[in-house]
């Protein structure tokens, strides 16, 4: 099963769905020790992706991506514009013009995102940050993949491995981005960019659960796979929060607004 523009818009789709769904507590995560703006930066970002997709009707799934991180740079201050799209449009660009992505492409552009990540905010995994959800995330997909699962299975190992990322953060003491400002104080939070980070991949596992093709008695793939629920993944109204400024992106970094 291949990634083509109509499954792409579809992960995008879904994963605006469960910005959504999810705003009030992501803005509760980053309301403890941050400013409070993630969960709206993020609903007007991917908002804004959604009208932008439907009027530019990009030809390749790479167009897709690049489309829609621009669109977030435009459109969200703060850190998660410049982070998300930045990260999207590496990956758009490392997919170059084929109108569709095989698994194993997938995971190279998503490598290049996590590398934008890096670059960007100067950050690394167990600085608490999207990263540590990033990270494990591509490279569960990338495992799976290797083994031989289809996208359907490795998309939901990513989203698996996301998750445990994000709620690993909570015990971690943030080194970068506003949240590092606090020092001790910002363990036992929960960072809000690496739990959107688990929505994103939550979305592209019940993305390509539902694509045409794509079987329910795919390996591992269950009605239960994680998806965008209002309960999934582990974002809870009672979660204490850091800062959208995570990961990585201070007041100096590039492309952070205020």
């Amino acid at each position: 099963m291949k990634i083509d523009v109509a499954l792409a818009v579809a992960w995008l789709d879904r994963f605006a769905d469960a910005v959504d769904a999810h705003r009030d507590q992501l803005t509760q995560l980053d309301s403890a020790i941050g400013d409070g703006d993630h969960g709206s930066n993020m609903q007007r970002g991917c908002d804004a992706v959604r009208t932008a997709l439907a009027d530019a009707e990009p030809a390749t799934v790479g167009a897709v991506l690049v489309k829609a991180g621009g669109t977030l740079i435009s459109k969200v201050g703060g850190a998660s514009g410049p982070l998300y799209g930045s990260a999207l449009r590496a990956a758009g660009k490392a997919l170059g013009d084929g109108e569709s992505a095989s698994a194993e492409q997938l995971v190279e552009a998503l490598n290049a995102a996590i590398a934008a990540l890096a670059k960007l905010g100067a950050a690394q995994p167990g600085d608490k940050t999207m990263l540590d959800a990033w990270t494990p995330a591509v490279a569960a997909l990338g495992e799976a993949v290797a083994g031989g699962g289809g996208l359907p299975a490795a998309a939901e190992a990513a989203a698996e491995a996301a998750e445990q990322g994000a709620a690993a953060t909570v015990p971690l003491q943030a080194r970068k981005g506003r949240a590092s400002y606090l020092g001790p104080r910002s363990i036992g939070h929960r960072d809000p960019g690496a739990s959107s980070t688990a929505l994103l991949f939550a979305a592209l596992a019940e993305a390509t659960r539902d694509a045409p093709g794509a079987t329910k008695d795919a390996p591992g793939v269950t009605e239960d796979a994680p998806g965008v629920t209002e309960d999934a993944p582990g974002v809870t109204e009672d979660a204490p929060g850091v800062t959208e400024d995570a990961p990585g992106v201070t007041e100096d970094a590039p492309g952070a607004a205020g």
